[in-house]
């Protein structure tokens, strides 16, 4: 199968990245951070290196990166952990289920917090606007993605985070979509960066980041074993242990340290260039069919990945016949209800093309060679 959904999880994988985590179940059995004994010295050891790795890349320092199941579980930290005492939160309009959800549910618990959309327009001069426009005496937290998910559009997240630095705003990136493919970093108003280390930072399932600057602490929503202060009933109040509650993923966290690598041998403007030039050939090629339309604005900067509509079938029809073809790709709602209403495409969903640095026009070609025969036959 032609994999063509790098946006839900990245595959392959570098070769580096299975060897270090087929090394890392062989050979680093230890518990990290819960003996004394050289096993359980040499896992936390390597652990170690990998968040040494991430803070580099992220412009952290080591203590303040905490290991996730995943960026939702990072986000969900972070939000609920800014407001479990009330106030206002900002999100976005295309948020992800993993921002909207944690938000509104935070809204509905009884804790006196309320929830603005603000809406993204047409010009990042206009959605900077709508964000500085909802914000409040009792604005506590700002939290948007860095790309979406469903448009790959990349919004004016500097631009935002600036603004709260200067009102005394937490602001809360989610770069599920944008890690290891934009360079981001914390500082000048990013406060936290959530991440999906199974993206595009090419780590395995089950592996996610929480990058803090230290400004914030925060109210933790789970607590449990960290290896760290043991006698006490309160959780350990210092960072990573505060948030890493329980056995962390040894395995996937060594094979983000490998992805971590990839990323810098190879180079993050060269690995975005390439996956931009499928994109922009895939949009040259669909534009010219009837009876489909690309969901993208020329205005506009993109994360490489695109989105389209079929005039005579839904999107789940669409990638259903790709699929039995041999083409993966992901159709339907993209678990973004707020993307979806904003666009208008609740009824059908949309089809999304996400290459990975590993694609080749080859393989775009033989996606839009189908697409024809779709055009041409149905489905």
């Amino acid at each position: 199968m032609i994999y063509f959904d790098n946006s839900a999880t990245t595959f392959p994988k570098p070769k580096s990245v299975f060897d270090r985590a087929d090394y890392a179940a062989r050979y680093l059995g230890g518990n990290p951070g819960r003996s004394g004994h050289k096993m359980s010295v040499r896992v936390a050891d390597e652990v170690y290196k990998v968040r040494e790795k991430i803070a580099g890349f992220f412009n952290a320092k080591p203590e303040n990166v905490v290991f996730t199941l995943n960026c939702t579980h990072a986000v969900n930290f972070a939000m609920k952990g800014i407001m479990q005492n009330g106030g206002h939160i900002i999100i976005s309009s295309l948020e992800h289920n993993a921002v909207s959800r944690p938000a509104f549910a935070l809204m509905s618990s009884q804790r006196n917090i309320s929830v603005s959309v603000a809406k993204v327009s047409e010009s990042r001069e206009k959605t900077i606007s709508n964000f500085r426009s909802l914000i409040r005496q009792d604005t506590k937290c700002v939290c948007m993605m860095a790309a979406s998910n469903v448009t790959g559009e990349i919004l004016p997240f500097n631009e935002i985070a600036r603004i709260c630095k200067k009102r005394g705003i937490c602001f809360i990136l989610d770069a599920a979509q944008a890690a290891g493919i934009i360079d981001i970093k914390l500082g000048d108003g990013i406060n936290f960066i959530c991440c999906a280390g199974h993206k595009g930072l090419y780590g395995l399932s089950g592996t996610g980041v929480l990058i803090s600057d230290g400004k914030y602490s925060l109210n933790t929503i789970i607590e449990g074993g960290t290896g760290a202060t043991s006698l006490e009933l309160k959780q350990t109040d210092f960072l990573p242990e505060q948030l890493e509650s329980g056995t962390i993923n040894v395995p996937g966290i060594i094979s983000l340290g490998a992805g971590i690598d990839f990323i810098r041998k190879i180079g993050i403007d060269k690995i975005k260039r390439k996956e931009d030039m499928l994109c922009d050939m895939f949009v040259s090629q669909v534009e010219r069919l009837d009876n489909f339309t690309v969901i993208r604005d020329n205005r506009k900067e993109y994360a490489p990945l695109v989105s389209f509509s079929y005039k005579k079938a839904n999107s789940f029809e669409v990638t259903d016949y790709l699929s039995k073809r041999g083409f993966a790709l992901r159709g339907g709602y993209h678990c973004s209800a707020l993307a979806h209403t904003t666009l208008g495409t609740k009824e059908d969903g949309l089809i999304r093309f996400s290459p990975s640095v590993f694609n080749n026009q080859s393989e775009v070609r033989k996606l839009i060679t189908e697409l024809k025969k779709v055009n041409n036959i149905g489905i």
